[in-house]
């Protein structure tokens, strides 16, 4: 927790570096996530015509299961965040917290844990394979049967081809049935 007394003391911006274990809380949030280690935030906190600067770098590293196999991937993630906090109560505040441009100071205090266990749950991937799975090897595959590579393939070239069961469609093509007749 920073409070806003101690960030408007310091013209230069309060600098903090924090190790946090947010596992238990994170996987409470997400049940996909099976572990979070090593969380690390360093950055800076600055107060400026009004407004709270938080920008720092947040670095850890996730543990999920693969969206292919269910084998479980460790993911090292490192990236910088930048977010706005402005008080209650401030000439357009409401505004600019309602079109979400700044996040509301609550309590008097900005809570960097929450910002962190926020940016993790948001930068989640939607599609996690192990290192195999991305080399293209790994499918599974059965007895007469295979997944293929999510790659494009050479397009085949459309048929048509007519239900032999209408001897209209075939003759003039002016059964009513024609087009349900008609397959690709």
């Amino acid at each position: 927790m920073l409070h806003i007394q101690e960030i408007r003391k310091n013209p230069d911006g309060l600098a903090f570096e924090k190790k946090m274990d947010l596992a238990e809380e994170l996987k409470e949030r997400n049940p996909e996530i099976l572990d979070v280690q090593d969380i690390v935030a360093k950055g800076k906190v600055q107060y400026e015509d009004g407004l709270y600067f938080l920008d720092y770098d947040l670095s850890y590293t996730i543990t999920l299961t693969s969206s292919r196999s269910m084998e479980p991937v460790e993911l090292k993630e490192s990236y910088l965040v930048n977010e706005i906090f402005m008080e209650e109560g401030q000439a357009a505040s409401q505004d600019m917290i309602d079109q979400d441009l700044v996040l509301p100071i609550e309590n008097g205090e900005i809570n960097i844990a929450e910002s962190v266990a926020d940016n993790i749950l948001m930068d989640i991937p939607l599609k996690i394979l192990t290192a195999e799975e991305e080399a293209g090897q790994g499918f599974l595959s059965g007895q007469d049967w295979q997944v293929n590579s999510p790659l494009p393939r050479k397009l085949k070239k459309r048929r048509t081809i007519l239900s032999p069961v209408c001897k209209d469609c075939l003759m003039n093509n002016s059964c009513k049935n024609f087009e349900n007749n008609l397959r690709i």
